[in-house]
């Protein structure tokens, strides 16, 4: 029997009426611990549901750790193998247009004055021309080079013409001199007038080239192979040296072997002579293996050659297009050449020159005009 102010082991005890049996408060105090339990169990529950209401409410979200494995099961990421397949190659380039065709040059024939100017002190002979033509103004140049160029109507070869830059003529517009003088006095077109009138034919379209231009563009070509007919030294500049045969020149010999006239004996003869093998050589370049009929081949020359030349007005990159591309069937060997005849040399005017042979160039002008140069032309 328990003592006031006791404590029972299970806990305080309710009250209980006086009358109450030691039996009765064991069985109040069992009835209380089976009732907390119950509550506990409850409120386990109900926190067991809240949490799946709120998992279905955020769409059955999984934990990170399955979701991942999830994932990785649903939607495997691609090898690079895989992604190398499944993607299709990108589209090939288009393949660039066709360059535009090149236009037919005309029927009939034409004559190409062709002048080599021996202009010193880094002036280029094109500014030197063009000063001339737009003050008038005289410049210290010559044509050391002075060929006709005669293209038949069949393109089939070419006609070289030199005329021996001695030779006394009369120059329009100025007087007697020495034919080279032209473009000292009055550039491209006095000299253009002063063949002309020697002629009696019509000069289509000039080219002009300097000592330098000359040099870049045998060096721009790879250098010139060319068969040298008589052994010689140069006597200018660098003295190269010529042996007899074929001889591989860079644009510095190649000048030097088209300048020289004192190492030979018929002096301006032999000069113009080596000048026309130049240009047959040059020539014999530019057609080599059909290079001419490329379209595009054509126009980059055509750009090449226009840093070194000089031309006149109405020869465009366009026209000197189309002459080169008429010439794409030309064949090299079958090329003819030939001197204007002269009649002597002598003095005018303290001056060395070489008289013209009237007859004989009349002969010349003839040919030229009724297409027979062939006939007075050698190989």
């Amino acid at each position: 029997m328990s003592t006031p102010g006791a404590s029972d082991p299970s806990g305080p005890a309710g009250p209980t009426s006086p009358g109450t049996s030691q039996h009765g408060r064991w069985m109040v105090a069992h009835g209380r611990r089976r009732w907390i339990a119950a509550l506990l169990a409850l409120v386990l529950v109900a926190a067991a549901v809240v949490a799946v209401v709120s998992l279905n409410r955020a769409g059955n979200v999984t934990p990170p750790a399955a979701q991942g494995t999830a994932t990785q099961s649903e939607t495997p990421t691609p090898t690079p193998s895989e992604t190398t397949s499944e993607t299709p190659p990108p589209p090939a380039p288009a393949a660039p247009p066709p360059p535009p065709p090149i236009a037919e040059l005309p029927p009939g024939s034409m004559n190409i004055l062709v002048i080599g100017s021996d202009i010193r002190g880094g002036t280029p002979a094109k500014d030197a021309a063009a000063h001339t033509a737009a003050t008038g103004e005289a410049q210290d140049h010559r044509a050391d080079t002075l060929m006709v160029v005669h293209v038949p109507a069949d393109r089939s070869t070419l006609y070289l013409i030199s005329i021996n830059r001695d030779t006394w003529v009369n120059i329009p517009g100025y007087g007697g001199a020495k034919i080279n003088a032209g473009l000292e006095y009055g550039g491209i077109d006095m000299q253009t007038a002063a063949v002309q009138e020697l002629l009696g034919i019509t000069i289509n379209h000039t080219l002009m080239l300097d000592f330098g231009g000359f040099k870049l563009l045998v060096d721009g070509l790879g250098g010139i192979d060319v068969n040298v007919p008589i052994a010689f030294q140069s006597s200018i500049e660098t003295q190269h040296v010529f042996p007899a045969g074929m001889n591989h020149l860079d644009g510095q010999a190649a000048l030097e072997f088209v300048r020289e006239r004192y190492a030979f004996s018929d002096g301006d003869f032999q000069r113009v002579r080596d000048q026309q093998i130049m240009l047959r050589a040059i020539l014999a370049r530019l057609t080599a293996g059909g290079a001419l009929n490329d379209v595009t081949a054509v126009r980059s020359l055509v750009e090449f050659a226009s840093c070194c030349l000089t031309v006149d007005k109405g020869f465009d990159p366009v026209q000197a297009a189309i002459l080169a591309y008429s010439l794409r069937n030309l064949d090299a060997n079958a090329i003819r050449s030939m001197t204007l005849p002269t009649a002597g040399s002598g003095f005018v005017a303290g001056q060395s020159v070489l008289f013209p042979d009237y007859g004989g160039i009349a002969a010349v002008g003839a040919a030229l005009r009724e297409g027979r140069i062939g006939e007075l032309a050698r190989q």
